[in-house]
């Protein structure tokens, strides 16, 4: 059964693409763009989620990534 998203494609692709331009524009490397992608992510956690559910939702995030892995 596929997720489906409160969120608009539209809305997705757009703040994706001001992301990557902003990427772009500092020519990150890929280990660079993942690194910045991950303290995001990090940084989303800590300040938004609960400290006993913090564990819990990095491993969700954590599955959901390995889940969109292309083989």
């Amino acid at each position: 059964m596929p997720i489906t998203s409160k969120y608009s494609d539209e809305k997705v692709e757009t703040i994706l693409t001001e992301i990557a331009a902003v990427l772009d524009k500092h020519d990150a490397s890929p280990e660079l763009t993942l690194m910045i992608a991950g303290n995001v992510a990090t940084n989303v956690i800590n300040q938004n989620v609960a400290k006993a559910q913090r564990k819990a939702i990095a491993e969700k995030f954590a599955q959901a990534l390995m889940s969109s892995l292309k083989d």
